[in-house]
């Protein structure tokens, strides 16, 4: 069963299909799913479910994992956190939050909860993230963690080359 994991502020906890409306809301934001590269615009209710679906298989696989970000003492799903693949005991990170969060430290919080514990309980050994160029504060979040930036590219999304920049560190 995956784990809830706790920082000062923070409850990562496994989704579930409840969250699916706010999940639909908070990231079918076009200011969202415009920095992602797996959020389509527009992202409804029942993309959100099926989306949720995935998560304990993924799981359970050891492949990857997904969090819900919510605030200590409200469950109420403010974003999402985890590995989109864990491979060689690394991580490739991926993250959003809702618009309202922004600015907040919350990224930087999850993402080091989350990063602390699998350190502790799988072994994690680095850390892999990529950010499309434009995309400022995901770059500010990724600076915080510490992770070493390799080199700009292009990757082809939606039928369009899209620049993102790749970081990384090894424990």
């Amino acid at each position: 069963m995956q784990p809830i994991i706790t920082t000062a502020r923070l409850t990562l906890r496994p989704f579930n299909f409840d969250d699916a409306a706010i999940v639909a809301k908070l990231a079918g934001d076009k200011r969202v799913s415009d920095m992602t590269k797996n959020i389509p615009y527009p992202y409804s209710q029942d993309m959100a479910t099926e989306w949720i679906s995935t998560h304990q298989s993924q799981y359970e696989s050891g492949e990857s994992v997904v969090y819900a970000i919510t605030q200590r003492g409200d469950n109420s799903v403010i974003g999402a956190l985890g590995f989109v693949e864990i491979v060689n005991n690394v991580g490739t990170l991926g993250y959003w939050l809702g618009c309202d969060y922004w600015g907040q430290g919350i990224a930087p919080e999850a993402v080091n909860g989350l990063v602390d514990y699998y350190k502790k309980h799988h072994n994690l050994q680095g850390l892999e993230a990529t950010h499309f160029v434009e995309n400022i504060r995901s770059r500010a979040v990724i600076s915080k963690l510490g992770l070493n930036y390799v080199e700009d590219t292009e990757i082809a999304l939606q039928g369009k080359q899209r620049a993102i920049s790749v970081h990384r560190v090894r424990f």
